[in-house]
């Protein structure tokens, strides 16, 4: 390799066989963002814990939903292939991410991989806003959610009460508040392990309530066949899949490696077992037991198919714990998906050479925090199409970043050769994913403009 000089105080080295540029020169000195938000402190359970509360969230409730627009073949097939597929590309986003680290260039965000690999206008202009979008959108989904988990618990015990949807959102939009005020990601770690035990034991409730309610005497009526025309059938194949693409979406996978402390090399593999195997015990049933007990009837949350016009089909303390672990679990969720926006705020407006909890960097952190958290909680009041907008996530944001990205930057990084295996698994993901992005994304948006019509600004849904 020859060393190339770029200026009198960093030296290069070319490599031939990868085809990029090498930076030996001491590494610049970290932003305010990186330095404060994104602190690599974390142990590989601990990336286990951000991993699983970042992928594993209550819209897992809306699998047996998808299964209704696949069919228990289609349903189960991409499920499986799902799982297959995410877990095989954050591991080769976490080989690159590794790769970069052991060049002495650690990568902390998704816009530094897109910014090395890309370029900076595809960081600038593309997967930093597209991140961006993912992520805001998570954090408005999440009081929404827990609104309408606190508003379930508030009928049932007071039918007719006269607190409304956006009532409930702004009690969960203030302990998102309180939540964000936590200052790194790293912080998070004690209240992500709780959100695994959370996920577990609602997911196991939701199946419990499920398999009981289709053998008892109440069980609905079952049919499996999918509903509608051909043409109603073909995009609701496309939204089911944009939907489960969306139960394994992160997009955070850089930054949650980040955490990780020094050196990072296998840790983050570990993580991913732990996460996928919450995975694994959570996904299958919740969507298998679910689409069995209600067929094509399944809402767009499993829940709501436990209640009828005229009674409860299961105790109420059962609804009630049921609700409070999902609420709680969702909160951390949401917690978890603030860190890449306060990390844009802290990078934007605090100063690395000033202490992390000096007054020059407290104000900015909790003003700019506290107003995210607002706009949230009002679009989350507006806008209560969770489902349909999950979808278009999932189409638009989620793919991309989860599905095709992370195979672009494979081989761009380490070029395997077009003779090789991995280098057409890869092309042919990263191709099968773009066609899904302009289906599904079309299926996505018919189906709110559908939805649509039916919905107000601050519906009480």
């Amino acid at each position: 390799m020859g060393n190339v000089t770029r200026s009198s105080s960093e030296v290069y080295t070319s490599d031939s066989e990868k085809g990029f540029a090498i930076n030996h020169s001491t590494p610049a000195e970290l932003d305010a963002g990186a330095k404060f938000v994104l602190v690599s402190r974390g142990s590989w359970l601990h990336c286990g814990y951000h991993l699983t509360t970042s992928i594993v969230a209550p819209v897992l409730l809306t699998l047996p939903f998808s299964f209704t627009l696949l069919g228990w073949v289609g349903g189960v097939l991409w499920l499986t292939l799902a799982a297959v597929i995410t877990f095989y590309s954050y591991n080769l986003l976490s080989v690159v991410l590794e790769y970069h680290a052991q060049l002495g260039r650690r990568q902390f965000r998704f816009r530094d991989m897109a910014r090395d690999i890309l370029g900076p206008g595809w960081a600038k202009y593309y997967v930093g806003p597209l991140q961006f979008a993912i992520c805001f959108g998570t954090v408005i989904g999440g009081p929404l959610v827990g609104g309408k988990c606190l508003k379930l618990i508030y009928h049932l015990y007071n039918p007719e009460g006269s607190m409304k949807l956006y009532h409930f959102i702004i009690i969960c939009g203030v302990i998102t508040l309180i939540l964000a005020q936590l200052p790194s990601f790293h912080s998070l770690r004690h209240v992500n392990m709780i959100s695994l035990i959370l996920s577990v034991l609602y997911a196991t409730c939701v199946t419990i309530g499920s398999i009981y309610i289709g053998h008892s005497k109440d069980a609905p009526p079952r049919h499996y066949s999918v509903r509608g025309s051909d043409a109603d059938q073909l995009f609701g194949v496309f939204n089911g899949i944009s939907i489960i693409a969306t139960t394994y979406a992160s997009g955070i996978i850089p930054e949650i490696q980040a955490t990780l402390a020094a050196p990072v090399k296998g840790k983050m593999l570990k993580g991913l077992c732990v996460c996928y195997s919450v995975i694994a015990t959570t996904y299958f049933s919740v969507a298998i037991s679910g689409y069995w007990a209600f067929g094509n009837d399944s809402g767009a949350s499993v829940l709501s198919n436990f209640i009828t016009p005229t009674k409860t089909l299961l105790p109420k303390w059962f609804f009630l714990m049921t609700n409070i672990f999902i609420l709680l679990q969702v909160m951390a969720l949401t917690a978890v998906y603030l860190q890449p926006t306060n990390e844009i705020f802290e990078a934007t407006f605090g100063d690395p050479k000033m202490g992390q909890f000096s007054m020059r960097n407290v104000v900015p952190r909790v003003v700019l925090r506290s107003v995210s958290v607002a706009a949230a909680t009002v679009l989350a009041a507006m806008l209560p199409f969770f489902p349909d907008i999950m979808a278009l996530f999932g189409a638009f944001g989620c793919i991309p970043l989860d599905f095709i990205l992370p195979m672009v930057f494979y081989n761009m990084t380490f070029k395997p050769s077009k003779y090789t295996i991995i280098f057409w698994v890869n092309t042919l993901i990263a191709g099968a994913s773009s066609i899904l992005v302009v289906i599904g994304g079309i299926a996505s948006i018919r189906q709110i403009v559908l939805d649509a019509k039916t919905y107000d600004l601050f519906a009480d849904v």
